[in-house]
Protein backbone atom coordinates (compact mmCIF):
# COMPACT_ATOMS: atom_id res chain seq x y z
CA UNK A 1 0.00 0.00 0.00
CA UNK A 2 2.68 2.21 1.24
CA UNK A 3 4.29 1.54 -2.46
CA UNK A 4 1.23 3.01 -4.10
CA UNK A 5 1.10 6.17 -2.23
CA UNK A 6 4.44 6.61 -3.28
CA UNK A 7 3.62 6.39 -7.57
CA UNK A 8 -0.01 8.34 -6.42
CA UNK A 9 2.54 11.03 -4.90
CA UNK A 10 4.70 11.20 -7.63
CA UNK A 11 2.11 11.70 -10.11
CA UNK A 12 0.19 13.89 -8.24
CA UNK A 13 3.08 16.23 -7.66
CA UNK A 14 4.17 16.09 -11.42
CA UNK A 15 0.88 17.68 -12.55
CA UNK A 16 2.05 21.53 -12.02
CA UNK A 17 5.50 20.99 -11.26
CA UNK A 18 6.87 22.53 -14.43
CA UNK A 19 5.00 26.16 -13.28
CA UNK A 20 6.48 25.48 -9.70
CA UNK A 21 9.84 24.67 -11.58
CA UNK A 22 9.89 27.96 -12.64
CA UNK A 23 9.15 29.88 -10.00
CA UNK A 24 11.57 27.48 -7.79
CA UNK A 25 14.26 28.38 -10.83
CA UNK A 26 13.73 32.35 -10.25
CA UNK A 27 14.38 31.88 -6.03
CA UNK A 28 17.73 29.73 -7.31
CA UNK A 29 18.51 32.48 -9.60
CA UNK A 30 18.28 35.10 -7.03
CA UNK A 31 20.53 33.01 -4.63
CA UNK A 32 23.48 31.87 -6.58
CA UNK A 33 23.85 35.73 -8.24
CA UNK A 34 23.98 37.13 -4.68
CA UNK A 35 26.06 34.44 -3.69
CA UNK A 36 28.67 34.50 -6.98
CA UNK A 37 28.57 38.55 -6.79
CA UNK A 38 30.39 38.10 -3.27
CA UNK A 39 32.99 35.37 -4.52
CA UNK A 40 33.87 37.29 -7.89
CA UNK A 41 33.93 40.70 -5.55
CA UNK A 42 36.44 38.71 -2.75
CA UNK A 43 38.36 36.88 -5.86
CA UNK A 44 38.90 40.12 -7.76
CA UNK A 45 40.30 41.99 -4.67
CA UNK A 46 42.24 39.01 -3.90
CA UNK A 47 43.82 39.36 -7.44
CA UNK A 48 44.55 43.09 -6.84
CA UNK A 49 45.92 42.41 -3.54
CA UNK A 50 48.46 39.50 -4.59
CA UNK A 51 49.93 41.38 -7.78
CA UNK A 52 50.85 44.07 -5.00
CA UNK A 53 52.11 41.66 -2.86
CA UNK A 54 54.65 40.01 -5.03
CA UNK A 55 55.71 43.46 -6.40
CA UNK A 56 56.70 44.62 -3.25
CA UNK A 57 58.16 41.13 -2.82
CA UNK A 58 60.71 42.34 -5.67
CA UNK A 59 62.40 45.11 -3.50
CA UNK A 60 61.11 43.46 0.03
CA UNK A 61 62.72 40.30 0.14
CA UNK A 62 62.27 39.72 4.33
CA UNK A 63 58.35 39.74 3.30
CA UNK A 64 59.05 36.51 1.86
CA UNK A 65 59.59 33.87 4.26
CA UNK A 66 55.87 35.52 6.28
CA UNK A 67 54.06 34.96 2.60
CA UNK A 68 55.30 31.24 2.63
CA UNK A 69 54.18 30.36 6.12
CA UNK A 70 50.89 32.07 5.26
CA UNK A 71 50.94 29.60 2.38
CA UNK A 72 51.99 26.38 4.42
CA UNK A 73 49.07 27.58 6.88
CA UNK A 74 46.50 27.74 3.65
CA UNK A 75 47.43 24.62 2.68
CA UNK A 76 47.27 22.72 6.05
CA UNK A 77 43.68 24.16 6.53
CA UNK A 78 42.65 23.12 2.78
CA UNK A 79 44.06 19.81 3.63
CA UNK A 80 42.08 19.45 6.72
CA UNK A 81 38.39 21.10 4.55
CA UNK A 82 39.67 18.65 1.55
CA UNK A 83 39.34 15.75 4.50
CA UNK A 84 35.84 17.02 5.52
CA UNK A 85 34.28 16.76 2.30
CA UNK A 86 36.49 15.43 -0.23
CA UNK A 87 33.42 16.21 -3.53
CA UNK A 88 34.80 19.75 -2.83
CA UNK A 89 37.97 18.88 -4.89
CA UNK A 90 38.64 19.88 -8.59
CA UNK A 91 35.85 21.94 -10.46
CA UNK A 92 32.74 20.82 -9.00
CA UNK A 93 31.32 19.76 -12.36
CA UNK A 94 32.04 15.97 -12.43
CA UNK A 95 30.32 15.58 -8.92
CA UNK A 96 27.12 17.71 -9.91
CA UNK A 97 26.49 15.68 -13.14
CA UNK A 98 26.93 12.82 -11.06
CA UNK A 99 24.75 13.85 -8.84
CA UNK A 100 22.32 13.91 -11.49
CA UNK A 101 22.73 11.11 -13.18
CA UNK A 102 22.32 9.38 -9.70
CA UNK A 103 25.84 8.10 -8.47
CA UNK A 104 25.85 10.68 -5.60
CA UNK A 105 23.75 12.07 -2.57
CA UNK A 106 25.85 14.85 -1.11
CA UNK A 107 24.97 17.03 1.69
CA UNK A 108 24.51 20.37 0.13
CA UNK A 109 25.18 22.56 2.69
CA UNK A 110 28.20 21.49 3.87
CA UNK A 111 29.65 21.57 0.54
CA UNK A 112 28.35 25.09 -0.17
CA UNK A 113 29.90 26.21 2.93
CA UNK A 114 33.40 24.58 2.33
CA UNK A 115 33.61 25.03 -1.83
CA UNK A 116 33.47 28.38 -1.06
CA UNK A 117 35.39 28.95 1.65
CA UNK A 118 38.38 26.64 -0.57
CA UNK A 119 37.58 28.82 -4.12
CA UNK A 120 38.51 31.54 -2.29
CA UNK A 121 41.59 30.32 -0.66
CA UNK A 122 43.12 28.19 -3.55
CA UNK A 123 42.50 30.99 -6.60
CA UNK A 124 43.40 34.11 -4.12
CA UNK A 125 46.65 32.34 -3.59
CA UNK A 126 47.46 32.62 -7.11
CA UNK A 127 46.78 29.59 -8.27
CA UNK A 128 45.78 28.50 -11.95
CA UNK A 129 41.63 27.54 -11.12
CA UNK A 130 38.94 29.05 -12.27
CA UNK A 131 36.10 30.31 -10.26
CA UNK A 132 33.60 28.76 -12.73
CA UNK A 133 33.50 25.48 -12.06
CA UNK A 134 32.82 25.85 -8.46
CA UNK A 135 30.31 28.48 -9.30
CA UNK A 136 28.38 25.54 -10.92
CA UNK A 137 28.68 23.43 -7.61
CA UNK A 138 27.95 26.26 -5.44
CA UNK A 139 24.70 27.00 -7.79
CA UNK A 140 24.21 22.86 -7.84
CA UNK A 141 24.00 22.44 -4.51
CA UNK A 142 21.81 25.66 -3.79
CA UNK A 143 19.29 24.10 -6.00
CA UNK A 144 19.41 21.30 -4.01
CA UNK A 145 19.25 23.15 -1.07
CA UNK A 146 16.03 24.66 -2.13
CA UNK A 147 14.29 21.26 -2.94
CA UNK A 148 15.26 19.91 0.40
CA UNK A 149 13.76 23.04 2.01
CA UNK A 150 10.34 22.61 0.37
CA UNK A 151 10.17 18.79 -0.02
CA UNK A 152 10.39 18.30 -3.00
CA UNK A 153 10.53 14.66 -4.43
CA UNK A 154 13.89 13.11 -6.32
CA UNK A 155 12.42 13.76 -9.63
CA UNK A 156 12.51 17.65 -8.65
CA UNK A 157 15.57 17.61 -7.20
CA UNK A 158 17.33 16.88 -10.06
CA UNK A 159 15.88 19.95 -12.46
CA UNK A 160 16.60 22.97 -9.42
CA UNK A 161 20.19 20.94 -9.08
CA UNK A 162 20.08 22.11 -13.27
CA UNK A 163 18.84 24.98 -12.83
CA UNK A 164 21.78 26.31 -9.73
CA UNK A 165 24.08 24.97 -12.22
CA UNK A 166 23.47 26.85 -15.04
CA UNK A 167 23.01 29.73 -13.14
CA UNK A 168 26.04 29.67 -11.40
CA UNK A 169 27.92 29.46 -14.70
CA UNK A 170 26.19 31.96 -15.93
CA UNK A 171 26.54 33.80 -13.05
CA UNK A 172 30.30 33.39 -13.05
CA UNK A 173 30.48 34.50 -16.85
CA UNK A 174 27.81 36.92 -17.16
CA UNK A 175 26.77 34.53 -19.48
CA UNK A 176 23.10 33.32 -19.16
CA UNK A 177 22.69 32.16 -22.87
CA UNK A 178 25.67 29.70 -22.51
CA UNK A 179 24.30 28.53 -18.53
CA UNK A 180 21.20 27.65 -20.02
CA UNK A 181 22.91 25.44 -23.43
CA UNK A 182 25.92 24.26 -20.67
CA UNK A 183 22.38 22.69 -19.00
CA UNK A 184 21.34 21.11 -21.83
CA UNK A 185 24.37 20.10 -23.55
CA UNK A 186 26.65 19.15 -20.79
CA UNK A 187 24.49 18.13 -17.90
CA UNK A 188 21.54 16.67 -19.36
CA UNK A 189 22.83 15.76 -22.07
CA UNK A 190 19.38 16.42 -24.01
CA UNK A 191 17.14 18.88 -25.21
CA UNK A 192 14.63 19.26 -22.79
CA UNK A 193 12.03 21.27 -22.73
CA UNK A 194 11.73 21.70 -18.84
CA UNK A 195 15.29 22.18 -18.59
CA UNK A 196 15.27 24.46 -21.30
CA UNK A 197 12.54 26.75 -19.66
CA UNK A 198 13.70 26.43 -15.83
CA UNK A 199 17.54 26.87 -16.70
CA UNK A 200 16.53 30.01 -18.63
CA UNK A 201 14.51 32.05 -15.54
CA UNK A 202 17.03 31.07 -13.25
CA UNK A 203 20.54 31.71 -15.35
CA UNK A 204 18.30 35.35 -16.29
CA UNK A 205 17.73 36.02 -12.56
CA UNK A 206 21.04 34.90 -11.48
CA UNK A 207 22.85 37.13 -14.45
CA UNK A 208 20.54 40.24 -13.44
CA UNK A 209 21.80 40.30 -10.24
CA UNK A 210 25.45 40.08 -10.81
CA UNK A 211 24.79 43.10 -13.13
CA UNK A 212 23.04 44.46 -10.41
CA UNK A 213 26.31 43.98 -8.04
CA UNK A 214 29.25 44.18 -10.27
CA UNK A 215 27.58 46.60 -13.08
CA UNK A 216 26.97 45.48 -16.81
CA UNK A 217 30.30 44.37 -18.27
CA UNK A 218 31.68 41.36 -20.57
CA UNK A 219 34.26 39.48 -19.10
CA UNK A 220 36.97 40.09 -21.63
CA UNK A 221 37.35 43.66 -22.48
CA UNK A 222 37.90 42.90 -26.29
CA UNK A 223 36.87 45.68 -28.16
CA UNK A 224 37.17 46.67 -31.67
CA UNK A 225 36.62 42.78 -33.02
CA UNK A 226 36.64 42.85 -37.17
CA UNK A 227 34.71 40.37 -39.14
CA UNK A 228 37.08 37.54 -41.04
CA UNK A 229 35.88 37.63 -44.38
CA UNK A 230 35.11 34.60 -46.45
CA UNK A 231 38.18 34.26 -47.93
CA UNK A 232 39.95 33.88 -45.01
CA UNK A 233 38.14 31.14 -43.46
CA UNK A 234 40.61 28.16 -44.76
CA UNK A 235 43.08 29.48 -41.83
CA UNK A 236 39.58 29.06 -39.31
CA UNK A 237 39.68 25.71 -40.42
CA UNK A 238 43.48 24.80 -39.60
CA UNK A 239 43.20 26.98 -36.28
CA UNK A 240 40.39 24.26 -35.48
CA UNK A 241 42.30 21.60 -36.68
CA UNK A 242 45.50 22.84 -34.26
CA UNK A 243 43.12 23.88 -31.53
CA UNK A 244 41.78 20.50 -31.87
CA UNK A 245 44.92 18.87 -31.41
CA UNK A 246 45.65 20.91 -28.82
CA UNK A 247 42.60 20.39 -26.55
CA UNK A 248 43.68 16.18 -26.84
CA UNK A 249 47.04 17.03 -25.51
CA UNK A 250 45.62 19.24 -22.78
CA UNK A 251 42.89 16.47 -21.25
CA UNK A 252 45.87 13.83 -21.44
CA UNK A 253 48.23 15.83 -19.59
CA UNK A 254 45.29 17.33 -16.93
CA UNK A 255 44.62 13.20 -16.34
CA UNK A 256 48.44 12.50 -16.41
CA UNK A 257 49.10 15.06 -13.73
CA UNK A 258 46.31 13.47 -11.09
CA UNK A 259 48.14 10.45 -12.03
CA UNK A 260 51.72 11.33 -11.07
CA UNK A 261 50.18 12.93 -7.95
CA UNK A 262 48.66 9.73 -6.90
CA UNK A 263 51.83 7.78 -8.01
CA UNK A 264 54.59 10.20 -5.92
CA UNK A 265 52.80 12.29 -3.90
CA UNK A 266 51.72 10.27 -0.74
CA UNK A 267 51.41 13.03 2.10
CA UNK A 268 47.93 14.89 1.24
CA UNK A 269 49.41 18.18 2.72
CA UNK A 270 52.49 17.82 0.40
CA UNK A 271 50.15 17.71 -2.67
CA UNK A 272 48.75 21.40 -2.01
CA UNK A 273 52.15 22.61 -1.14
CA UNK A 274 53.57 22.12 -4.14
CA UNK A 275 51.48 24.17 -6.22
CA UNK A 276 51.69 26.71 -3.38
CA UNK A 277 54.96 26.99 -4.15
CA UNK A 278 55.54 26.90 -7.68
CA UNK A 279 52.36 29.51 -7.12
CA UNK A 280 55.10 31.75 -5.50
CA UNK A 281 58.07 31.06 -7.67
CA UNK A 282 55.31 31.82 -11.01
CA UNK A 283 54.39 35.23 -9.06
CA UNK A 284 58.27 36.41 -8.62
CA UNK A 285 58.91 35.81 -11.91
CA UNK A 286 55.73 35.74 -15.09
CA UNK A 287 53.10 36.98 -12.60
CA UNK A 288 50.80 37.24 -15.45
CA UNK A 289 50.11 33.49 -15.17
CA UNK A 290 48.93 33.68 -11.72
CA UNK A 291 45.16 32.72 -11.29
CA UNK A 292 42.58 32.09 -13.94
CA UNK A 293 43.53 34.25 -16.58
CA UNK A 294 41.34 37.02 -17.11
CA UNK A 295 43.38 39.77 -17.24
CA UNK A 296 46.11 37.77 -19.03
CA UNK A 297 43.22 37.31 -22.08
CA UNK A 298 43.11 41.25 -21.79
CA UNK A 299 46.67 41.47 -21.93
CA UNK A 300 47.74 39.82 -25.03
CA UNK A 301 44.82 40.80 -27.18
CA UNK A 302 45.40 44.97 -26.83
CA UNK A 303 49.22 44.67 -26.61
CA UNK A 304 51.52 42.85 -28.73
CA UNK A 305 53.90 40.74 -26.24
CA UNK A 306 55.69 38.85 -29.38
CA UNK A 307 56.36 35.57 -30.13
CA UNK A 308 59.00 34.20 -28.10
CA UNK A 309 57.11 35.92 -24.88
CA UNK A 310 53.63 34.41 -25.69
CA UNK A 311 55.69 31.13 -26.15
CA UNK A 312 56.81 31.09 -22.67
CA UNK A 313 53.46 32.55 -21.12
CA UNK A 314 51.79 29.58 -22.49
CA UNK A 315 54.20 26.81 -21.30
CA UNK A 316 53.92 28.12 -17.88
CA UNK A 317 50.53 28.52 -17.69
CA UNK A 318 49.86 24.99 -19.17
CA UNK A 319 52.08 23.41 -16.69
CA UNK A 320 50.95 25.95 -14.01
CA UNK A 321 47.51 24.53 -14.39
CA UNK A 322 48.31 21.00 -14.45
CA UNK A 323 50.26 21.53 -11.34
CA UNK A 324 47.35 23.26 -9.64
CA UNK A 325 44.19 21.46 -10.98
CA UNK A 326 45.96 17.96 -10.70
CA UNK A 327 46.71 18.47 -7.11
CA UNK A 328 43.16 17.95 -6.35
CA UNK A 329 42.20 21.43 -4.44
CA UNK A 330 38.82 22.95 -4.78
CA UNK A 331 39.00 25.44 -8.20
CA UNK A 332 38.23 24.84 -11.86
CA UNK A 333 39.80 24.55 -15.36
CA UNK A 334 37.22 26.87 -17.46
CA UNK A 335 39.37 30.22 -17.16
CA UNK A 336 42.68 28.70 -17.34
CA UNK A 337 41.85 26.60 -20.31
CA UNK A 338 40.14 29.47 -22.26
CA UNK A 339 43.55 31.36 -21.32
CA UNK A 340 45.56 28.82 -22.53
CA UNK A 341 43.44 28.72 -25.70
CA UNK A 342 43.79 32.29 -26.46
CA UNK A 343 47.37 32.09 -26.31
CA UNK A 344 47.41 29.35 -28.66
CA UNK A 345 45.60 31.56 -31.16
CA UNK A 346 47.66 34.56 -29.94
CA UNK A 347 51.12 32.22 -31.44
CA UNK A 348 48.80 31.16 -34.57
CA UNK A 349 48.16 34.50 -35.63
CA UNK A 350 51.55 35.86 -35.32
CA UNK A 351 52.70 33.23 -37.65
CA UNK A 352 50.02 33.49 -40.04
CA UNK A 353 50.47 37.09 -40.17
CA UNK A 354 53.82 36.85 -40.93
CA UNK A 355 53.32 34.02 -43.65
CA UNK A 356 50.77 35.10 -45.78
CA UNK A 357 50.98 38.88 -45.13
CA UNK A 358 47.36 38.98 -43.19
CA UNK A 359 46.14 42.49 -41.94
CA UNK A 360 47.27 42.40 -38.06
CA UNK A 361 43.80 43.14 -36.95
CA UNK A 362 42.68 40.01 -37.39
CA UNK A 363 45.29 38.97 -34.56
CA UNK A 364 42.54 38.82 -32.07
CA UNK A 365 40.18 36.94 -33.85
CA UNK A 366 42.92 34.51 -33.77
CA UNK A 367 42.81 34.14 -30.09
CA UNK A 368 39.04 35.13 -29.55
CA UNK A 369 38.19 31.83 -32.01
CA UNK A 370 41.01 29.75 -30.47
CA UNK A 371 39.06 30.67 -27.42
CA UNK A 372 35.90 29.01 -28.08
CA UNK A 373 38.11 26.09 -30.00
CA UNK A 374 40.08 24.84 -27.02
CA UNK A 375 36.88 24.63 -24.93
CA UNK A 376 35.08 22.75 -27.69
CA UNK A 377 37.74 20.15 -27.97
CA UNK A 378 38.09 19.31 -23.86
CA UNK A 379 34.78 19.69 -23.17
CA UNK A 380 33.10 18.19 -26.06
CA UNK A 381 30.59 20.96 -26.00
CA UNK A 382 31.13 23.30 -29.38
CA UNK A 383 27.56 24.75 -28.61
CA UNK A 384 28.23 25.99 -25.18
CA UNK A 385 31.71 27.23 -26.02
CA UNK A 386 30.60 28.94 -29.18
CA UNK A 387 28.02 30.89 -27.11
CA UNK A 388 30.23 30.94 -24.28
CA UNK A 389 32.70 33.17 -26.11
CA UNK A 390 30.42 35.65 -27.96
CA UNK A 391 28.56 36.29 -23.76
CA UNK A 392 32.20 37.15 -22.76
CA UNK A 393 33.26 39.49 -25.47
CA UNK A 394 30.17 41.08 -26.02
CA UNK A 395 29.70 40.53 -29.93
CA UNK A 396 27.33 38.33 -31.87
CA UNK A 397 28.36 39.22 -35.05
CA UNK A 398 30.68 36.56 -34.88
CA UNK A 399 28.55 33.75 -34.46
CA UNK A 400 29.64 31.81 -37.63
CA UNK A 401 33.51 32.10 -37.37
CA UNK A 402 33.09 31.46 -33.65
CA UNK A 403 30.96 27.66 -34.64
CA UNK A 404 33.23 26.82 -37.98
CA UNK A 405 36.56 26.53 -35.44
CA UNK A 406 34.83 25.21 -32.77
CA UNK A 407 32.88 22.40 -34.41
CA UNK A 408 36.55 22.17 -36.33
CA UNK A 409 37.97 21.30 -33.33
CA UNK A 410 35.38 19.10 -32.11
CA UNK A 411 35.59 17.35 -34.86
CA UNK A 412 39.41 16.67 -34.49
CA UNK A 413 39.18 15.93 -30.77
CA UNK A 414 36.37 13.13 -31.69
CA UNK A 415 38.81 11.76 -34.53
CA UNK A 416 41.33 10.51 -32.24
CA UNK A 417 38.11 9.16 -29.45
CA UNK A 418 39.05 12.19 -27.14
CA UNK A 419 36.98 11.50 -23.81
CA UNK A 420 34.98 14.93 -22.78
CA UNK A 421 37.56 16.08 -19.77
CA UNK A 422 33.94 16.20 -17.00
CA UNK A 423 33.18 12.49 -18.16
CA UNK A 424 36.62 11.40 -17.50
CA UNK A 425 37.01 12.87 -14.17
CA UNK A 426 33.32 11.63 -13.14
CA UNK A 427 34.76 8.24 -14.17
CA UNK A 428 38.08 8.87 -11.90
CA UNK A 429 35.78 10.10 -8.91
CA UNK A 430 33.62 6.70 -9.71
CA UNK A 431 35.98 4.55 -9.32
CA UNK A 432 38.02 6.05 -6.45
CA UNK A 433 34.60 6.24 -4.34
CA UNK A 434 33.86 2.54 -5.91
CA UNK A 435 30.52 4.21 -6.07
CA UNK A 436 28.06 2.40 -8.19
CA UNK A 437 24.18 3.92 -7.48
CA UNK A 438 23.02 5.88 -4.61
CA UNK A 439 21.71 4.24 -1.57
CA UNK A 440 18.46 6.68 -0.63
CA UNK A 441 17.62 4.85 2.45
CA UNK A 442 15.70 8.30 3.46
CA UNK A 443 13.83 8.43 0.27
CA UNK A 444 13.32 4.88 -1.42
CA UNK A 445 10.74 3.74 -3.74
CA UNK A 446 9.69 4.81 -7.31
CA UNK A 447 11.48 8.34 -9.12
CA UNK A 448 9.96 9.39 -12.65
CA UNK A 449 12.12 10.60 -15.65
CA UNK A 450 11.84 11.34 -19.54
CA UNK A 451 13.82 10.30 -21.76
CA UNK A 452 14.51 11.65 -25.66
CA UNK A 453 13.77 9.77 -28.49
CA UNK A 454 16.99 10.34 -31.59
CA UNK A 455 16.11 9.91 -35.02
CA UNK A 456 17.05 6.28 -36.31
CA UNK A 457 17.44 4.62 -32.88
CA UNK A 458 16.05 1.51 -32.30
CA UNK A 459 13.02 2.79 -30.61
CA UNK A 460 12.17 4.97 -33.86
CA UNK A 461 9.26 4.07 -35.36
CA UNK A 462 8.44 0.68 -33.04
CA UNK A 463 5.83 -0.56 -30.88
CA UNK A 464 6.08 -0.62 -27.17
CA UNK A 465 5.29 -3.90 -27.05
CA UNK A 466 8.06 -4.57 -30.01
CA UNK A 467 10.23 -3.76 -27.24
CA UNK A 468 11.83 -5.18 -24.53
CA UNK A 469 12.31 -2.46 -22.00
CA UNK A 470 14.40 -3.02 -18.55
CA UNK A 471 12.94 -5.52 -16.17
CA UNK A 472 12.75 -3.01 -13.07
CA UNK A 473 10.82 0.16 -14.59
CA UNK A 474 7.33 1.02 -16.60
CA UNK A 475 6.90 3.47 -19.12
CA UNK A 476 4.21 5.44 -18.25
CA UNK A 477 3.78 8.46 -20.60
CA UNK A 478 5.06 9.40 -23.97
CA UNK A 479 5.62 13.44 -24.63
CA UNK A 480 4.83 14.71 -28.65
CA UNK A 481 5.22 18.40 -28.77
CA UNK A 482 2.75 20.08 -26.53
CA UNK A 483 0.45 16.52 -26.31
CA UNK A 484 1.11 13.45 -23.27
CA UNK A 485 -0.16 10.60 -25.10
CA UNK A 486 -1.14 7.29 -22.89
CA UNK A 487 0.42 4.46 -23.49
CA UNK A 488 -0.80 1.52 -24.85
CA UNK A 489 1.18 -1.59 -26.56
CA UNK A 490 0.11 -0.92 -30.43
CA UNK A 491 1.36 3.09 -29.75
CA UNK A 492 4.60 3.46 -31.82
CA UNK A 493 7.51 5.75 -30.56
CA UNK A 494 8.42 8.69 -33.09
CA UNK A 495 11.73 10.32 -33.07
CA UNK A 496 11.34 13.65 -30.98
CA UNK A 497 9.41 11.63 -28.41
CA UNK A 498 9.44 12.04 -24.64
CA UNK A 499 9.27 8.93 -23.16
CA UNK A 500 8.01 8.98 -19.57
CA UNK A 501 9.16 6.34 -17.23
CA UNK A 502 9.08 4.97 -13.86
CA UNK A 503 11.53 3.28 -11.99
CA UNK A 504 13.52 1.85 -8.73
CA UNK A 505 15.00 4.96 -7.34
CA UNK A 506 18.30 2.62 -6.42
CA UNK A 507 18.36 1.44 -9.94
CA UNK A 508 18.07 4.55 -12.03
CA UNK A 509 21.47 4.83 -13.09
CA UNK A 510 21.34 1.16 -14.68
CA UNK A 511 17.56 1.70 -15.98
CA UNK A 512 18.93 5.07 -17.96
CA UNK A 513 22.18 3.80 -19.15
CA UNK A 514 20.08 0.92 -21.03
CA UNK A 515 17.32 3.22 -22.12
CA UNK A 516 19.85 5.53 -23.13
CA UNK A 517 21.38 2.35 -26.03
CA UNK A 518 17.80 1.96 -26.92
CA UNK A 519 16.80 6.14 -27.63
CA UNK A 520 20.21 7.39 -29.05
CA UNK A 521 22.03 6.56 -32.11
Amino acid sequence: MSGNSHIYEIFKNRENFKDRLIIEGIVVGIFIGVVVSILRLILEKAGMYLLILYKALETKIYLLPIWLVFLVALGIFTNYILKLEPMISGSGIPQVEGTIIGYFKLNWLKIFVLKFVGTILMIGAGLSLGREGPCVQLGASLGQGVSRSLKRMRFEEKYLITCGAGAGLAAAFNAPLAGVIFSLEELHKNFSPIVLVSSMVSSLTATYITDTFLGLKTVFDITNLPIVPFSKYIYLLVLGVVIGLGGILFNKSLLKSQDLYNKYVKIPQLKIFIPLLVSVIVGLSIPMVLGGGESLVDKISSVNLGFAFVILLLISKFLFTMVSYGSGVPGGIFMPLLAIGALIGNLYGIIIIHIFNIDQLYLKDFIVLAMAGYFAAIVRAPITGSLLVTEMTGSFSHLLALSTVSITAYIVSGLYRNMPIYESLLDRIIKNTNSTKVDDNDDTGKILFEMPVAVGSFVDGKKLKDIEWPHNCLVVGIKRGGKEIIPKGNTKILSGDYIVLIGDENNVVDIKNNIRKMTEI
